[in-house]
């Protein structure tokens, strides 16, 4: 398992949340941490910054070209 070199806080910081939101989504996820400075694994930032885009992401838009109706 590869390492993203990002710790939770500076994932809070690119995304503009607290640092608590992202203690949460570790949670949620089942991600183990010790500390804002803790280093995550490649597939574990991954899944939180995926969690975060998703709700951003206003309801019933999709990022597929195929559901843009054109």
């Amino acid at each position: 398992m590869g390492f993203a070199d990002l710790s939770i806080a500076e994932i809070a910081a690119d995304y503009s949340i607290p640092v608590e939101k992202v203690f949460s989504l570790c949670n949620q996820l089942g991600i183990a941490y010790k500390h804002q400075k803790t280093r995550l694994a490649l597939e574990d930032a991954k899944a939180i910054i995926s969690q975060i885009s998703s709700e951003r992401r206003p309801k019933g838009t999709s990022d597929s070209v195929g559901d843009l109706g054109l």
